[in-house]
Parts: C-alpha cells; sequence; structure tokens
C-alpha cells in the first residue's frame, strides 16, 4: 500500500528549549518515537514530507501567537535529532496551522496516489489537526500515532486525538 508520512513542525521554535513557542518538555518525549517512525516508514518505501513553519516578520499569526520560526531565524530548522532524516523527504514551507494553505502539498500528494497518510508532529491541536482536517477534506484515509504528536496544552491534545477520531474520522493508534 503507497503511504504518505506527514512530519508536522518538528522544529526548533517549537521544540528547542530556548525556542520562542517551545512547546514544553513533554512535547519532546515524542522525538524518538517520531524518528523511528521515520525509519520505519522510510525503510518501507513510503513518501515523506516535512512541514516547517515559516513566517515574515510581520505575519498576521502573530497577532494570536508570539512572533516564532521567523524565516532566517533557524528556529524554522528541524530540530537537531531529526535533521539528518530530512534526506528521505521532501520539505514543505508553510505559514498557517493547515500544510495545505499556500502550499503545493495537494499537488505532490495528488502525484503520488497513496491509500494513506501518516501524521505525526506538533502541535496535535493546531497544526496537526488542520493538516488532519486538510487530508480527509481530500477523502484520504488517515492515521495519527498519538505517542508521534504532542501539544504544550495536554487536554486540547486529547480533544484534538478525539475530534480527529471521531469527527475527521482518522485512525488513532498506540495509545
Amino acid at each position: 500500500m503507497a503511504k504518505a508520512l506527514i512530519i508536522v513542525d518538528m522544529q526548533k521554535g517549537f521544540l528547542h528549549p530556548s525556542g520562542s513557542l517551545f512547546c514544553g518538555e513533554q512535547a519532546r518525549e515524542i522525538i524518538e518515537p517520531v524518528r523511528e517512525r521515520v525509519l520505519q516508514e522510510q525503510g518501507a518505501g513510503t513518501d515523506i514530507f516535512f512541514t516547517q513553519d515559516t513566517h515574515a516578520p510581520d505575519d498576521k499569526e502573530f497577532d494570536m501567537f508570539p512572533p516564532h520560526c521567523i524565516k532566517g531565524s533557524g528556529e524554522e530548522d528541524v530540530i537537531d535529532e531529526l535533521a539528518d532524516l530530512v534526506v528521505f523527504g521532501r520539505v514543505v514551507p508553510k505559514r498557517r496551522y493547515s500544510a495545505f494553505f499556500e502550499t503545493d502539498l495537494a499537488e505532490q500528494l495528488s502525484a503520488l496516489q497513496p491509500e494513506e497518510a501518516i501524521v505525526v508532529g506538533d502541535c496535535t491541536d493546531i497544526c496537526v489537526l488542520h493538516t488532519v482536517a486538510g487530508l480527509r477534506s481530500r477523502d484520504y484515509k488517515v492515521e495519527v500515532p498519538a505517542d508521534c504528536v504532542a501539544s504544550f496544552d495536554a487536554q486540547q491534545h486529547e480533544w484534538a486525538l478525539s475530534h480527529m477520531e471521531k469527527i475527521l474520522g482518522a485512525r488513532i493508534t498506540n495509545r
């Protein structure tokens, strides 16, 4: 079965303790499971995509969230623990929650025609959720491994997992 693995925003701005929007130590707990899943899927021939939240200094998103992952700051870079794996995939720079907003991800997936997409990364209740919604709106089957997603808000993390499963129809695994 052809699959796509989408690694959402595993970046220094969110997962390095000095990041301007650090998601917390609990978010760092997914780094090793994400690494293992990337290696597993790479070995199986899965198409791999790394999204990178990347903003201009005056991005309107900063009306809601503190400035983060500004282009050229280094915060938009994939965390060191996963940086060596980027060569196995394609990078999709994005500036909003969904990996589909003003990107070519839909076209890339359409060309590859995966039967299923696997989504991992952070934040479960923001960028992961909106990317899963974009996939389901395009009729892709979606798996979200619960041990490979995290957020800075535990309650919202659990809500998002439930919403993705019960409302969006994603398959939540590894609970």
